[in-house]
């Protein structure tokens, strides 16, 4: 009874640590973390996306008309640039 105490605490710890047991390493808990693990870190990438794109459309729009130009933008399009939403 008391190994299993501590096959369970051992599951749990590694599990805190971002590691499996060695006796679960292969099993549907190992497959779960590392789905869950495959789906945080997509997630955390589209949270870094959408955060570059709101940063570049706010220094689109505090470029001045000259700067605009050379870069061959108009203002209009700019700011219809910089007005939508982040997801787009």
């Amino acid at each position: 009874m008391r190994q299993d105490n501590w096959a369970g605490q051992a599951q749990l710890t590694a599990m805190a640590h971002g590691t499996t047991a060695p006796a679960q390493a292969n099993g549907p808990s190992a497959k779960w973390l590392s789905s869950l693990r495959c789906a945080l870190a997509a997630f955390t990438r589209r949270v870094w996306l959408y955060r570059q794109v709101q940063q570049e459309r706010a220094q689109l729009r505090a470029l001045s008309d000259r700067e605009l130009r050379d870069i061959g933008i108009s203002r209009s399009d700019a700011l219809r640039e910089a007005k939508k939403p982040f997801w787009r």
